[in-house]
């Protein structure tokens, strides 16, 4: 049994986990750009990205990585320094850290070493797609990205198919084709939404059937990250 107090004893270090924006850097929140600020040192997946971010804001915190494949090395250090009392600030690419990203594992790590976890509210792309989608925002299941391969991707689909709740994926734009002929042949004629670079300038909800939305897609050049939205069964 694990209770945190998270606001006793502030001179404790603690892992933040930190939302950065999804694409406006106007969504990020005063409290995120103070964490960042404070922090002993900044855990991004991407140093270059963040590094913008960072620049844009005028913070000066060191960076260190901490990805998919740095994870295992990076995670113990990182707990050791918030045992001794540093703040580490952790950061997705864009959005809520540990959501379809390496952040969770850092997480589990600090929750077994008793170190409290601090997660700030801000941007992800997979509620603000739901609330724009004109779905049922009542009950919904975050699925994030398929397999890539089609019979995987079925087994995926099939096992999604009786539940009443709207569901959410994630897909990058050279598999949205693919994956929307997918759930075609496995939902029919459901609705569903595409959003497509959320909170940027060419910012684009597609709303309509999935038959409809798969003839869309085959007329398109298609860019940008995308969050597909399918009404529940």
């Amino acid at each position: 049994m694990n209770i945190q107090k998270s606001f006793e004893h502030n001179q404790d270090g603690a892992i933040y986990l930190v939302p950065t924006p999804i694409g406006n850097l106007e969504d990020i929140t005063y409290r995120a750009l103070n964490i960042l600020k404070e922090a002993t040192v900044i855990a991004a997946e991407d140093t270059r990205n963040t590094k913008k971010l960072l620049n844009h804001f005028d913070i000066h915190t060191p960076l260190t990585s901490y990805h998919e494949y740095t994870k295992k090395e990076k995670i113990e250090h990182l707990i050791n320094q918030a045992q001794n009392g540093a703040l580490i600030a952790v950061v997705s690419d864009a959005g809520m850290p540990a959501i379809s990203d390496p952040g969770v594992a850092i997480v589990e790590a600090a929750l077994e070493q008793h170190v409290k976890v601090i997660v700030l509210p801000g941007a992800n792309a997979a509620l603000t797609a739901l609330v724009g989608s004109g779905l049922a925002t009542d009950q919904f299941y975050f699925y994030g990205f398929l397999p890539r391969k089609k019979k995987e991707k079925l087994n995926a689909l099939n096992n999604l198919k009786q539940i009443p709740a709207t569901l959410i994926f994630y897909e990058s734009p050279f598999r949205i084709k693919d994956t929307l002929e997918v759930l075609q042949e496995v939902f029919g004629k459901r609705k569903v939404t595409l959003a497509r670079e959320l909170t940027k300038r060419f910012e684009e909800y597609i709303r309509g059937s999935i038959d409809e939305v798969v003839s869309w897609v085959k007329e398109e050049d298609l860019k940008g990250e995308f969050v597909i939205v399918v009404e529940g069964a």
